[in-house]
């Protein structure tokens, strides 16, 4: 994968996949929402947290996502410029999606629109993820907790940040259901399948570099 913030390496093509991967995001979120068959753990906070305050759920999810950004302050994470549009482009693309899509009718069509929504979340993970220009706000959160607490595995504080954010979304009214559930077991293997597909090769150790562009670990040594 491509250095994190350095945009001198394929920046058209970092630039398009990134928006691209927020967009459809925002779109899967939607998807997932219209179904009414659940929805993953930090979206089932995002609504329960809307029906809430009564702001619209974009509104909710970009205020969440700034609010995690705070903590990134303590873990020492930098963020990108993938991390800092993540917060904004999702939450407007949802708002969008949602005011244009209408709710399922029937089970066929609210289990396609599941379906749909899932499997257009681990494209859209591969494609922001794979442009290298930073993750979002959440998934940065869990690395740097991680990185300043080693003797804890990625897997163990996913589950308990997961898991506190999907009680909390309960609690507060939030959709658990089917689609909570396949969900879990789907989005690890959609984002394994998708990331190395769209992942931006890293620059060619013979490649010239430009004058003042930040080097790569391989170039530095």
């Amino acid at each position: 994968m491509a250095p994190i913030g350095n945009l001198r390496h394929r920046p058209t093509r970092r630039l398009v996949q990134l928006y691209a991967g927020l967009a459809l995001y925002g779109i899967s979120m939607a998807l997932m929402i219209r179904s009414g068959l659940g929805l993953d753990p930090w979206d089932v906070f995002h609504q329960g947290l809307a029906r809430q305050t009564h702001l619209s759920f974009g509104t909710v999810t970009i205020a969440v996502g700034a609010l995690v950004l705070l903590l990134w302050i303590p873990l020492r994470q930098r963020p990108g410029l993938g991390t800092i549009s993540n917060v904004v482009v999702i939450g407007l693309v949802v708002d969008a999606t949602l005011a244009l899509l209408p709710p399922g009718d029937g089970l066929p069509v609210r289990a396609a629109l599941l379906v749909a929504g899932i499997v257009a979340n681990g494209a859209a993970t591969g494609l922001y993820l794979g442009a290298g220009l930073g993750p979002g706000p959440r998934d940065g959160l869990m690395t740097g907790f991680t990185a300043r607490r080693p003797r804890y595995s990625v897997r163990l504080v996913r589950t308990v940040i997961e898991v506190t954010v999907l009680s909390l979304g309960w609690l507060l009214g939030g959709t658990v259901g089917l689609g909570t559930v396949a969900y879990a077991l789907a989005i690890g293997p959609l984002a394994q399948f998708f990331i190395p597909i769209f992942a931006v090769p890293a620059r060619p150790a013979d490649e010239p570099v430009v004058a003042g562009a930040p080097r790569t670990a391989g170039e530095a040594a």
